[in-house]
């Protein structure tokens, strides 16, 4: 078998393809572009559907695709079977009323097994057809595809309900009696049947039946007008053949995530040999390391619903396993690079959010950690308690406990529970979530962001002002509530918490800003009399009544009334307020360049980034983007004053200040101006003037969304270290290409293109001459084997291809009954045998010789009786295998 790599089997899947006259379609998002019926793109075909349902005319009705697609129906069950992702990539050939049956089922037999291809051992490979779809069964036999290789099974038919379905046929892999689960007289022990040795490898889906409402047998359904061809072969899969991995797992999309995981634990490795629990907890981890990744790369985040949820539950379910194998804090964003290299290549997004993907993670993971192991603890008191009750069930009430202090998703307890023998009362959990719910749309009808909406908050009714548009500093605050959790882990307020616990602290005044509007929260310290750190501030949101709610992890004991000193860490604060101006600027920029109406439509501003999200349809083109990042820079340079002042909300409207997309204001409102270039509704904190953001650069532009764009962008330092980053890039570049500047690259690169394009025409055509050369003294003396005239002959050629020109040669002069050709190419052996239709009726096949001779030179193939070819690695071996060809005739 070939040995090669995932993204090897990937691209040689799309190439095959593309030279079958298909439009490969780049990997799309993995969030739906207007399609309110998916969560995420589950399937090859997913956002292709606009073309079958015939919504879209195609841009060709040949496509093909390898499309990464996650699904978290049976989440449970990811590292614990050889074969369930969240994350997978579905690889696709599609036939939108063009191709059918006659093409696709031969098409899929060379891609397997053609040694040009994938190569696979014929022997190897089974099919399963719908006992009705005869047609299909003949177009098989009519492959080489060995006797007995064909299977019937009546749940070959593809039908979701009402609209598009037919029979399908699917491809088995022998993986050999090593992965036989069951007897050998099993009845699911066959091709199609419940077993780990036959491996499902793709599905060929012949959509020719329109399922009509009313109708329930398929024999009724009448054929579609333009039948359409959908086929599925999963990567992981197809890799887990060519690696002879045990599992998905042990091949080279998961194993550099595995080990990269493995000294981060305890002492524990990964056994590819057997199944173990720490085997369960390395798999789960890969798994959703790479699910997460994916889709954080294409715009989602972690959150309490939808998609963000999903998110959410994956990367606490990965810590939790991280806990399994003794790894101490946080992990998930050491073990990315090893992910993304691993797949970057085709996925450039992956290598290009790299950074994004880890602070989310990281940040995630920190809020988790920060509840886990009180909450873990808290489970097992849980466990405990029903154990003694003599039940074997953990209540509702205590699952939402968990959900609501500890932020542990009820799927996680239940699946906790279900490792111990047990299970969780979901309609008591229901129950309460919904009681929460009530209370709080009675309390203020408003969610807090700290997703704990309880009495603690709710009630919480002691003054504190922000003071930050001034201060960055307060001498003498004082600590006016704290809220911290008592014993049974529910939030309280208290008088006083304890060093090394976490909790949220109110001050009569403050200079930290409460993440809002897409601006995140200032960090800083909370100092005693004597300058001593009493405790970290790690975040700042907006309480339900109004104030500004820190959370802190505490450095020593703190009580309500003691005086304290507040500082915002600068550093941090003043790199956010540069990007909170720069998305100021950029709005205005869009508004101006782009024109019509372009308006915001979400942001986040990051210490190290901002991204704006604006309504465009179509992404915006790269000589736009310029203007845009150019008129940035030129208000940069203008050095303009920011200011702001507070008004009466129509007084601000006649001013003609921007409210953006759907914040919500009171009767008073903020008004920031950037001199006379923008001025907007706004309660952020901004740079004293343009001249202090230095630099703008816009690093990605990207759809999110139907008609929704989204730019990321920088400003200061990093604008100017990733401007050097490219310009070190293109010195290295210019310096390689040995041109005077880096003005002269972009002529230099087209001259090399031409040239490579020029020495490619010419060296076809000397390889075609060199052919008929050989070709001339090859045809000159043919050998006389058993009345049939015998060239057998080594050559020398430069590619696969050259054999076959030699053997059109051989045709067109029909210079003798039989053709054997040997080629060392590179490190590898080509074969080719040709047979006329004397040599066939004198019983001379030339894909029977093929498979006698390619074991020789350690390798296989096959063809037609009058063509085949086949490859191997050999090339000592030869001499030996020209003989034996020639024996071979010589015995019919």
């Amino acid at each position: 078998m070939k040995e090669l790599s995932s993204a090897e089997i990937r691209q040689m899947f799309l190439d095959f393809f593309a030279s079958k006259d298909h439009l490969v379609v780049p990997s799309k998002s993995l969030i739906p572009d207007n399609d309110p019926s998916l969560l995420w793109i589950n399937s090859g075909v997913a956002t292709l559907k606009k073309y079958f349902d015939g919504s879209v005319v195609p841009p060709k009705p040949r496509l093909t695709n390898a499309q990464k697609a996650i699904r978290t129906n049976d989440i449970e069950n990811v590292g614990k079977t050889a074969r369930h992702h969240t994350l997978f990539e579905m690889m696709g050939n599609f036939s939108i009323g063009d191709y059918f049956k006659e093409e696709v089922i031969p098409w899929a037999w060379e891609l397997l097994t053609s040694p040009e291809w994938y190569g696979l051992d014929k022997e190897k490979l089974y099919v399963t057809v719908y006992p009705k779809d005869q047609e299909s069964k003949a177009i098989w036999e009519k492959t080489d595809l060995p006797d007995g290789h064909i299977y019937e099974v009546e749940d070959n038919f593809w039908d979701i309900g009402e609209g598009p379905s037919g029979p399908d046929s699917e491809i088995f892999y022998d993986r050999g009696e090593a992965f036989a689960d069951l007897p050998a007289d099993d009845p699911e022990m066959y091709p199609g049947g419940e077993n780990e040795r036959y491996l499902e490898i793709w599905n060929i889906v012949f959509s020719q039946f329109n399922h009509l409402p009313g109708l329930t047998d398929n024999s009724t359904y009448p054929e579609l007008p333009h039948k359409n061809i959908d086929t599925g072969m999963g990567l992981e899969r197809l890799v887990s053949v060519f690696q002879n991995g045990r599992t998905n797992f042990d091949t080279d999309l998961f194993l550099p995530i595995i080990h990269a995981i493995e000294p981060l634990t305890d002492g524990k490795k990964y056994d590819e040999t057997k199944d173990t629990e720490d085997n369960v907890s390395f798999k789960v981890i890969a798994d959703h390391v790479r699910a997460v990744a994916f889709a954080i790369s294409d715009g989602a985040k972690p959150s309490n619903e939808g998609r963000g949820y999903v998110i959410r539950r994956l990367l606490r379910r990965a810590v939790l396993h991280g806990q399994k194998l003794g790894i101490q804090g946080n992990f998930l964003a050491k073990i990315v690079p090893s992910m993304v290299g691993t797949l970057d290549a085709f996925y450039p997004e992956l290598k290009e959010k790299e950074s994004l993907i880890e602070s989310i993670m990281t940040a995630e993971e920190k809020r988790f950690n920060k509840t886990l192991k009180a909450g873990l603890a808290m489970f097992d008191q849980f466990v405990e308690e029903a154990k003694a009750a003599g039940s074997k069930e953990i209540s509702g009430e205590n699952a939402f406990k968990l959900s609501d202090t500890y932020g542990f998703p009820v799927e996680l307890t239940a699946e906790q529970a279900t490792d111990l023998g047990m299970t969780v009362d979901m309609e008591g959990f229901k129950k309460a979530l919904q009681e929460q719910k009530d209370r709080a749309r009675a309390a203020r009808g408003k969610e807090h962001a700290m997703g704990v909406q309880n009495a603690a908050l709710t009630d919480l009714t002691v003054d504190s002002k922000y003071v930050g548009w001034s201060k960055t500093a307060v001498d003498g605050a004082k600590i006016v509530a704290i809220i911290a959790h008592d014993d049974s882990g529910v939030a309280v307020n208290t008088d006083s918490a304890k060093a090394g616990a976490t909790a949220w602290l109110v001050f009569d005044q403050t200079p930290f800003y409460a993440e809002m509007g897409g601006q995140v929260a200032d960090f800083g310290t909370v100092k005693d009399e004597n300058g001593d750190i009493v405790a970290e501030v790690r975040d700042v949101q907006a309480g339900p009544n109004g104030q500004n709610i820190h959370e802190v992890e505490l450095a020593d004991d703190v009580q309500v009334g003691q005086v304290v000193d507040l500082a915002v860490d600068m550093e941090r604060h003043h790199a956010v307020s540069l990007n909170h101006t720069a998305t100021h600027l950029l709005d205005q920029a869009l508004r101006n360049v782009i024109g019509g109406d372009v308006h915001q439509a979400g942001s986040l501003v990051e210490p190290e980034y901002l991204r704006f999200d604006f309504n465009h349809e179509g992404p915006v083109d790269q000589a736009t983007l310029n203007k845009v990042q150019d008129e940035v820079n030129r208000q940069i340079q203008r050095n303009l004053p920011i200011t702001w002042e507070e008004m009466s909300i129509e007084d601000a409207k006649k001013l003609g200040a921007v409210a953006v997309f759907d914040d919500k204001y009171g009767d008073t409102v903020r008004i920031v101006s950037i001199g006379d270039y923008n001025r907007e509704f706004d309660g952020g904190t901004h740079a004293k003037s343009t001249a202090e953001l230095n630099l703008f650069k816009i690093t990605s532009e990207s759809g999110v969304a139907a008609g929704i764009r989204r730019i990321e962008a920088m400003t200061s330092l990093p604008a100017l270290t990733d401007f050097e980053a490219e310009e070190q890039t293109l010195q290295t570049i210019a310096k390689n290409l040995k041109v005077p500047n880096l003005l002269a690259v972009s002529d230099r690169v087209a001259d090399l293109a031409a040239e490579l394009k020029e020495a490619k025409t010419q060296m076809g055509a000397l390889q075609g001459q060199l052919a008929a050369l050989q070709a001339t003294e090859l045809w000159q003396n043919p050998a006389d084997i058993n009345g049939l005239s015998v060239v057998a002959a080594s050559v020398k050629v430069e590619n696969a291809s050259g054999l076959r020109q030699m053997a059109d040669a051989w045709r067109d002069k029909g210079a003798s009954n039989v053709l054997i050709l040997a080629a060392a190419i590179g490190e590898k052996v080509n074969l080719l045998v040709a047979a006329d239709k004397t040599a066939n009726g004198a019983g001379v096949k030339a894909g029977d010789i093929v498979k006698a001779i390619a074991p020789i030179v350690g390798g296989g193939g096959g063809g037609r009786p009058d063509m085949a070819q086949a490859g191997g690695k050999d090339q000592d071996q030869i001499p030996a295998a020209l003989d034996k060809a020639k024996e071979l005739i010589a015995e019919v």
